[in-house]
């Protein structure tokens, strides 16, 4: 039930305020699909941790390029 509302919460990002902002993902998957994919894998608890940990790393001294859910 949690894991549902987490992912509609990340698709609701990406219909919505990800379509009006210009593209600034540094990561292969977004982390949006980072966090569905996450949370679809692993749960609500485990895959929202990973999610977390992936936006953290989204900075301008953080790593680019692909990096999939492990």
């Amino acid at each position: 039930m949690i894991a549902r509302l987490l992912v509609m919460v990340a698709r609701g990002w990406q219909r919505g305020p990800s379509q009006i902002l210009p593209p600034s993902c540094r990561y292969q998957p977004s982390c949006s699909a980072y966090a569905i994919t996450a949370i679809e894998r692993y749960g609500a608890a485990r895959g929202s941790w990973l999610a977390l940990k992936r936006i953290l790393r989204c900075h301008p001294w953080g790593g680019q390029g692909y990096d999939p859910v492990p």
